[in-house]
């Protein structure tokens, strides 16, 4: 996890250390899944972060809350590029940074897209997939719309509510939620 060293700075510190202890496997993916969720809270409150939510929302009707979804999930999908981590390193950044550096992964994008909804109201949950036993290889969000929970994929050309054909073996849900 990088973070800016000083407010109007772009230059990142040396990543935090957490991620050494990180294990590998199904108790990795939690764990990364858990700190992820941290960046989304640190990131709901930000100023920038809510700020950037509420500029691409605020030509909506009010309570259109499917059109702040889609114009979100837009942004993000669209406006930050996608680009795999570091070679043999797994790397997490923050919604704040992530706007700034406007690149990151699908952790990255999924950090940025929970936090900006949930910055403006929504509820949103982490969701890790994996086709193979024991592994996981992709993250997405899902945010709560009414009753129902809508995926959001920010690194395909989808639209909102789009579903992976495959269902996948392997789902991980954080934070986990009752039924």
């Amino acid at each position: 996890m990088y973070r800016p060293s000083s407010e109007h700075s772009l230059t990142p510190e040396a990543p935090s250390s957490q991620l050494h202890a990180i294990p590998s496997g199904v108790a990795g993916t939690l764990a990364t899944l858990k700190i992820m969720w941290l960046l989304v809270k640190q990131g709901k409150i930000s100023v920038p972060v809510r700020l950037k939510a509420v500029s691409l929302t605020n030509h909506l009707l009010q309570k259109d809350y499917r059109a702040e979804i889609e114009a979100i999930h837009r942004f993000v999908r669209d406006e930050i590029r996608y680009v795999r981590d570091i070679n043999g390193v797994e790397t997490l950044h923050g919604a704040e940074w992530l706007l700034r550096q406007g690149a990151g992964d699908c952790d990255d994008k999924s950090v940025l897209m929970a936090a900006m909804l949930e910055s403006i109201g929504f509820r949103t949950r982490l969701v890790a997939i994996g086709f193979h036993p024991g592994r996981y290889c992709h993250v997405f969000i899902e945010v709560k719309l009414g009753k129902n929970w809508a995926p959001l994929e920010a690194t395909e050309p989808v639209e909102a509510g789009w579903k992976f054909p495959l269902n996948p073996p392997l789902r991980m849900i954080y934070p986990p939620m009752p039924t």
